[in-house]
């Protein structure tokens, strides 16, 4: 049974609205005494209308708002299964889904460390939200298949990183790793985890048969907002400061140069320029106080495995934007 190999994890913050539907479609695949919610400080009723509605689902109350890497970090560690699945509280799973994503992942061996479903928008499920992330040397973390129609990105691939919005991952793997990274407050972690994961010789894949329904910013508020340039911004400086060489940065840096002038340019045609050379100082102030976070290359295989991933990030995206 599924509920034996896996545990659901769905971090909440102010998202009452949204949690009936989210569960009502998870207790149709695992058993209540799997799913556990995380409720990140939340200031609305979500916690009472937890307690009231789904007594038998597990329920973690923090304090105050953490972020959701910490707030899954929590529901990662409080889970005894072998896999675990994030699950945004906006997100309703489809019939079979999560049965698909676990018969992925372990026809995939055990090199696969997290599978992704294929996001669908809510409001227009005939619209992609996600399929996978990529992420390329103009320090772009995008999905492809974001807005393209049904018909597209069918086929199962490898990404740099699933979506932890909606994506299945090996547990122990996952802690071995060190879970998420708490100083990204939300945004890019699950990239930043998805690059740990391939240096350590391991694949991330996407999954379009698993489909997810997805509302999409439920709690920042909008797609383009100063709260998420802010964070992207900084995580994204961060994150490259993380897991790549200081000689692999500097091979990158004509492309990450215009990445990050064309952002930039985009942003403030937007009015969130101020937001996004705040976040690039917040980016600066992580790095000050993150070096031990910082990934080392300490073999042959993971000097490799960097050189792969680089070379992977770019031909990927050459073709799915020509494809």
């Amino acid at each position: 049974m599924i509920s034996d190999k896996v545990s659901v994890i769905i971090p909440n913050y102010n998202g009452a609205r949204c949690l009936r539907g989210c569960l009502a479609s998870v207790l149709t695949q695992v058993s209540a005494d799997r799913v556990i919610v995380v409720d990140d400080g939340s200031t609305d009723n979500s916690v009472s209308f937890m307690r009231r509605l789904f007594p038998r689902v597990r329920l973690i109350t923090r304090k105050e708002n953490g972020g959701f890497a910490a707030a899954v970090n929590e529901g990662i560690c409080a889970s005894e299964t072998p896999y675990v699945f994030l699950l945004n509280n906006d997100a309703l799973l489809t019939a079979g889904a999560l049965e698909k994503l676990v018969d992925t992942m372990e026809q995939g061996g055990e090199h696969v460390f997290s599978v992704g479903a294929r996001m669908l928008t809510l409001a227009k499920p005939r619209k992609i939200d996600n399929s996978g992330d990529l992420y390329c040397s103009l320090g772009w973390a995008f999905s492809p298949g974001r807005d393209r129609g049904l018909g597209e990105y069918r086929r199962r691939s490898r990404v740099t990183s699933a979506c932890a919005g909606a994506a299945l991952y090996r547990r122990k793997e996952l802690l071995d790793l060190g879970g998420f990274d708490e100083a990204h407050f939300c945004y890019l972690e699950d990239v930043d985890l998805g690059i740990r994961a391939r240096l350590h010789g391991y694949i991330n894949l996407y999954e379009p048969a698993a489909t997810v329904l997805h509302v999409g910013s439920a709690t920042s508020g909008s797609r383009h907002n100063a709260f998420k340039v802010r964070l992207t911004t900084g995580n994204n400086l961060y994150l490259l400061y993380k897991n790549f060489p200081v000689a692999a940065v500097l091979t990158m840096l004509p492309c990450l140069l215009i990445g990050q002038m064309v952002k930039f340019g985009y942003f403030a045609a937007k009015g969130l320029g101020g937001a996004y050379v705040q976040g690039f100082r917040e980016g600066v102030d992580k790095i000050r106080h993150g070096g031990d976070r910082k990934q080392r290359i300490e073999s042959p295989a993971q000097l490799w495995n960097l050189l792969v991933l680089l070379f992977e990030m770019d031909i990927n995206v050459i073709r799915r934007v020509t494809g």
